[in-house]
């Protein structure tokens, strides 16, 4: 009896050492979280960064003599000018045209053209247009006083986007920063990341791996390069018939584009106002008209040969995980959900051929 009391005792003890250690490692990690969760996105943004634009990094290691250090230092500045020298450009163009817009109507010089009568035709949205613009155009103070709840509340949503943009500026020249750092330490990066999966799956832990890395490319390139290449193709519709904000509305189409949402939802009201202009010819409406359209359809083209281009994963497993993480978590998601969709389908397809196994 009291060897069973004595055993009862020392199974207590060591239950109680057992929690006490499990409580103080789960804090441990807890307090780790807490303080590396500030730099979570911002690294994760990096190693996004980094293995989509590897490639390119390696191409440009042999001009610097396989200095790795060099390479990564001209590579991430150059990474950096990119990024910066547009959001400085734009930045100087949105303070001169706010500017420009607060001078002319301080000395009432501010005239707005009178809608075309087409305007009113528009869906939806003709008629209140239509009301709106006219009555800027006869009498614009008139017109500020009218609606000036709405444009406070377009003032506000624009503010709130303007430090939203400055804050994803600021995210994403760390995050280049970080990249620029990977990349010039990526063996050891690689190998690191590859022993820790092998603990986790020492079957298929390689396999994650390069799954993970083809599907980040995958993405960038289906999902980001086409959302590019078709802002760009717009643009240059826009830019050649002269719409004003030719380059905000391709970064509309980019964001679109991007998100998986049609741009047509730009392309189309841009294209009604082209064909409000009295002074263009029928041959340059038709051009334009056909430019924006194919414009519009060019990412379905190129996107089945793009994503999922090299890998097992069907490109459909890859597009549902981009938009259904994007839908979840963001641009971010784009990338996050694409890989775990990616990885829960090889998991799906290894159980399937391991339970089929022993039957054949």
């Amino acid at each position: 009896m009291s060897n069973l009391q004595t055993n009862n005792e020392q199974i207590e003890k060591n239950v109680i050492n057992l929690t006490v250690k499990l409580g103080i490692l789960l804090l441990l990690f807890y307090w780790c979280f807490s303080i590396i969760q500030p730099f979570i996105i911002p690294v994760v943004w990096a190693v996004v960064i980094a293995v989509s634009l590897y490639p390119l990094y390696l191409m440009m290691l042999p001009r610097f003599n396989g200095k790795r250090g060099l390479t990564g230092t001209v590579f991430t500045l150059i990474a950096l000018a990119m990024l910066l020298i547009p959001v400085f450009m734009l930045s100087g163009s949105m303070i001169d045209g706010v500017q420009d817009l607060s001078k002319a109507i301080e000395e009432e010089t501010l005239k707005v053209p009178a809608p075309s009568a087409d305007v009113k035709e528009w869906p939806v949205i003709g008629e209140k247009t239509y009301t709106a613009w006219h009555l800027a155009s006869v009498n614009i103070d008139e017109a500020i006083v009218k609606y000036t709840p709405q444009i406070k509340a377009i003032g506000k949503k624009a503010f709130s986007a303007i430090m939203g943009g400055g804050a994803g500026v600021l995210q994403f020249f760390i995050s280049i920063i970080i990249a620029g750092v990977l990349m010039i330490n990526a063996e050891g990066a690689v190998k690191a990341v590859q022993s820790f999966v092998v603990k986790l799956s020492p079957k298929y832990g390689l396999e994650f791996v390069s799954t993970t890395s083809a599907t980040i490319r995958s993405v960038a390139q289906g999902v980001i390069g086409i959302g590019m290449f078709q802002a760009a193709f717009v643009g240059l519709g826009f830019w050649a018939v002269d719409v004003p904000g030719a380059g905000l509305w391709a970064l509309l189409v980019m964001i679109l584009s991007i998100a998986q949402l049609p741009p047509f939802l730009v392309i189309l009201p841009v294209v009604a106002y082209v064909f409000t202009l009295d002074d263009m010819s029928t041959v340059t409406l038709v051009l334009f008209t056909a430019w924006s359209i194919f414009g519009g359809i060019v990412d379905g083209i190129l996107k089945p040969f793009v994503m999922g281009r090299g890998m097992d994963i069907p490109m459909l497993v890859i597009l549902l995980g981009a938009i259904g993480g994007m839908i979840m978590s963001g641009i971010l998601g784009l990338f996050t959900g694409a890989i775990v969709l990616a990885i829960g389908y090889m998991l799906y397809t290894h159980w399937l051929v391991n339970d089929e196994s022993p039957a054949q």
